[in-house]
């Protein structure tokens, strides 16, 4: 893998849009401040969404079974 580019702090400042646009590709870019690295700018980890994650919501047995028939028809107008 190559070094990460060092960029001083000033010249990150007149070019951030740029340099958000190689990160996003997937460099990784250190600014750094009068000469010493000071930060790192890296692409964020995509985020993995699993299902089922709301707090608080439990859906039971009763939530996967058929409604009853006098429900039912109420839904349906009957």
């Amino acid at each position: 893998m190559d070094e990460p580019e060092i960029v001083n702090i000033c010249e990150a400042e007149a070019q951030l849009s740029r340099l958000l646009e190689r990160v996003h590709a997937g460099e990784e870019i250190i600014l750094a401040k009068a000469g010493k690295p000071y930060a790192r700018l890296m692409p964020l980890a995509p985020k993995r969404r699993r299902g089922g994650q709301l707090p608080g919501l439990v859906v039971g047995p009763e939530f996967l079974e058929p409604l009853p028939e006098e429900e039912l028809r109420a839904w349906e107008g009957r």
